[in-house]
């Protein structure tokens, strides 16, 4: 390498050097407000300090943290940071090392956002009772975000893992900086008047001024008065704006936003063949009922059809025809047996026998039977019945007692 140029290393090396002999950098103290802090899995804080024009890289690595950390630090808190100030070589940028943090009061911009919530909070847009539910199964997603960013591709990824069917339709708006509030909130009438099923708005995670458009009061009035379904998604999951409040649903992430709009159709349609199962299993069982129910009623209509009644009245007609018929010989048998029986008792009071043996009787010529002598008078003539043949009489003589 040429005698006068110098590496990358080199260069960051050299000012870094110039940082480590700079006394006042070494032990300096920076009141300003945090923003982006991140504490690490690793155990160190990373997080930039700011003011209204300008702002530092910082981070306090876990071996001062016991020390110099005796309050949870938060986005928007106004801290002074005693620590030095160096270069990260391997990234040439300068940055402060934080040795400790104290409390200098709450930053001008979390205050101001505070102010905003308690005002719409007071005019009713947050409400619970303005908030509309999320269709469970919505096909048509607009998402209002900008076209380059974490934020739409991993709208994208997860809407189309969970359903590729979906439509998603996206409104390419500004989310930071100047004109960022009022292309949102035309970006969200635009949608609300295509008739989408949800909307989706928001953008990857950033520090309280990087998202400070979705706390603008003309991107709240916008989702308050957007007819459809509003998602919010706005930085990441500890980041809170007024679109969050007023929004029918809140999602920690734009990935949390597209699962909350997109429903997995594999699963859905795993339920509806398990549904179609369950009525199948219920009609075939409702069918078994009826088919039994029918066969059933079947066979009372048969046993009381005129066909069957026409034979069971002919079966009843031949038993009652032969009862009558038994009862009518019975009778007869019974009756003649009677019969005889008078017939043997008057055959003992018969005229004729008495006649046969050896008696008669006497009729006036009137056939009047006669058996008193007081009942005749001189020249009356009688009929005498003999046992063979009769007699004529007239009275000579009449003796009577």
């Amino acid at each position: 390498m040429a005698k006068d140029v110098l590496s990358v290393s080199e260069v960051n090396n050299y000012i870094n050097g110039m940082f480590e002999t700079d006394f006042m950098l070494k032990n300096i103290r920076i009141q300003g407000e945090i923003s982006n802090i991140t504490y690490h899995t690793s155990g160190h804080i990373y997080f930039t300090l700011k003011d209204e024009d300008s702002c530092i890289s910082g981070v306090m690595f876990r071996g001062n943290r016991v020390k110099g950390l005796t309050f949870p630090v938060n986005t928007g808190d106004s801290v002074i940071v005693t620590g030095r100030v160096a270069v990260y070589t391997a990234q040439g940028r300068y940055q402060i090392y934080a040795q400790s943090f104290e409390k200098a009061g709450i930053g001008e911009l979390y205050l101001k956002f505070e102010k905003l919530k308690a005002e719409f909070q007071e005019m009713g847009m947050f409400d619970e009772s303005y908030k509309r539910e999320i269709p469970a199964f919505a096909t048509k997603i607009g998402v209002v975000t900008a076209r380059t960013g974490a934020a739409i591709h991993d709208i994208i990824t997860t809407a189309t893992r969970r359903n590729p069917h979906v439509q998603l339709t996206l409104y390419p708006s500004l989310v930071q900086g100047d004109g960022a509030a009022a292309s949102i909130a035309e970006g969200i009438r635009t949608l609300d008047a295509m008739d989408f099923d949800v909307i989706i708005v928001g953008r990857g995670g950033g520090s309280m001024e990087d998202l400070w458009a979705f706390n603008e009061e003309e991107v709240a009035k916008a989702i308050f008065a957007c007819d459809t379904p509003v998602i919010s998604a706005v930085g990441h999951e500890v980041d809170y704006t007024i679109a969050d409040f007023v929004a029918d649903k809140r999602a920690a992430t734009p990935t949390a936003a597209a699962e909350l709009a997109v429903f997995e159709y594999d699963a859905f349609m795993e339920n509806i063949d398990n549904l179609s199962r369950t009525l199948q299993y219920a009609i075939e069982k409702k069918l078994g009922a009826e088919k039994n129910r029918v066969e059933l009623l079947k066979n009372i209509l048969g046993a009381h059809s005129p066909h069957n009644l026409v034979i069971q009245y002919k079966m009843r007609l031949a038993d009652i025809s032969k009862r009558l018929d038994e009862n009518m010989s019975a009778s007869m048998v019974k009756t003649r047996y009677m019969i005889e029986n008078y017939a043997s008792k008057l055959e003992g009071l018969s005229p004729a026998k008495r006649l046969a043996e050896g008696y008669s009787y006497v009729v006036d010529d009137g056939g009047k039977n006669i058996t008193k002598a007081s009942q005749l008078k001189v020249n009356d003539e009688l009929k005498i019945y003999l046992s063979e043949g009769t007699i004529k009489a007239r009275v000579e003589d009449v003796n009577s007692p």
